[in-house]
């Protein structure tokens, strides 16, 4: 009888997969948290949380560094020519200073409306689409809007890494954080949910948590809107491009390569392989930041910026039966200090993607984790310090924020120093 010999992370995997079946409880451990995707062209350092090989990590987030060209299907408007032009400080996949522009205005009942840029000399039409792309690669398909369009909001890049464990988080695990936010505040703080599209599988959705409105659920829908809303590249998940202005492509551009997988899943796998974005040890070990860790709780910051979430056991299928959260992601505990809902705290854009016009001034809760590496803040990247970004906050922070102001001066240091630690 010929025996047959599992590499050891395939047996953890099935172990755990098998264990979540019989219902036998796994123990949770902390996930893996490092910036261990240098920008290096050689991609050498990078090094996986476990979900793949470091040489596939490798290799993945040399596609995520691809810049493309036209005969690839960029544009014909784009935003970026490659994913880390967008997502790369201090790593690849992290967060940068860029922004995109989304507009819009109101119908004579208040209720938001998305506009029809236009081009081609206004004989183009983009309809029903916020976003405002900023480069097109030709004179004639650059997007114009009218002043019609009275909203207008810039949106920042976010980060990626540590992605593949918040796509794991079960979404139960999110409903259950917005109930208790409901009963220890009164329903003066209590996080939107929402449902969205999984574009891997056709008709199911799923609780949001990716993007600023939670517009997507999944890392394979994140990516495929991102390629064609940003780079404009279209795949089997997108297919269809905003414009055909000064097109020379056929859609869709996105093609399978010998591995049988398309750009859209090579940035999936990176995403899911990347560790979660690490604390600055040295910093949080000093006396005034773990003072301020203690007043973040004690004032409620805590609240909607939840330290500690533990994902789905290994086993659990997720994403309307797409993916199977693998031991790599499964039963991990991180530290994103979001509750990846959405709510209003006096900031939101007035923009409405996915969830309806109860979400126009909702946005999603900023992880914070690795935000020390950002010298501009907030979704729209107009504060500057700490200190003006948690006064920026009102609507259901309006009670933390004013928890903030009491404060003394030494408190305000000590909580901004903790922040600066994470």
């Amino acid at each position: 009888m010929t025996r047959f010999k599992l590499p050891l992370a395939l047996c953890v995997a099935v172990v755990a997969a098998s264990l979540a079946i019989m219902g036998i409880a796994q123990s949770a451990t902390e996930a893996p948290a490092a910036f261990a995707t240098p920008v290096n062209n050689d991609q050498s350092g990078a090094i996986s949380n476990g979900f793949t090989t470091n040489a596939v990590f490798a290799a993945d987030e040399a596609v995520f560094m691809e810049e493309e060209d036209l005969g690839d299907g960029l544009g014909p408007v784009y935003n970026a020519r490659s994913c880390v032009d967008c997502h790369v400080s201090p790593n690849v996949g992290a967060i940068s200073q860029i922004t995109e522009l989304r507009v819009g205005h109101l119908d004579v009942f208040g209720n938001f409306v998305n506009p029809t840029a236009t081009n081609n000399r206004n004989n183009g039409t983009i309809p029903n689409r916020s976003l405002i792309n900023d480069r097109a690669i030709c004179p004639e398909a650059q997007e114009i809007f009218t002043t019609l369009e009275t909203i207008k909001a810039l949106r920042a890049t976010t980060n990626v890494l540590g992605d593949g464990f918040v796509e794991a988080i079960d979404s139960n695990t999110l409903a259950n954080i917005s109930n208790n936010q409901f009963f220890q505040t009164g329903g003066v703080i209590f996080g939107t949910v929402i449902q969205v599209p999984v574009l891997e599988a056709p008709g199911q959705v799923r609780v949001g948590r990716f993007g600023w409105k939670n517009q997507q659920a999944s890392l394979l829908s994140f990516s495929a809107d991102a390629y064609v809303n940003e780079q404009g590249v279209t795949s089997r998940l997108q297919p269809t491009d905003t414009t055909t202005v000064c097109k020379t492509t056929t859609d869709p551009e996105d093609p399978f390569g010998p591995d049988g997988l398309e750009d859209i899943d090579h940035f999936a796998r990176f995403m899911r392989a990347t560790q979660a974005p690490p604390r600055d040890t040295v910093l949080a070990a000093t006396s005034d930041a773990q003072a301020g860790a203690s007043l973040f709780n004690s004032i409620g910051c805590s609240i909607c910026h939840v330290t500690s979430i533990t994902t789905a056991p290994a086993g659990t299928v997720i994403n309307g039966g797409a993916f199977t959260v693998p031991a790599a992601l499964g039963n991990k505990i991180i530290h994103p200090y979001s509750d990846f809902l959405l709510h209003d705290v006096g900031t939101g854009d007035g923009i409405v993607q996915n969830g309806g016009q109860i979400t126009a001034n909702q946005m999603r809760t900023t992880p914070l984790w690795g935000g020390r590496v950002k010298t501009r803040l907030m979704h729209d990247l107009t504060n500057f310090t700490r200190n003006d970004a948690i006064l920026r906050h009102a609507g259901e922070a309006n009670g933390v924020a004013n928890n903030y102001r009491a404060l003394s001066s030494t408190q305000k240091n000590q909580l901004i120093a903790f922040l600066l630690s994470l």
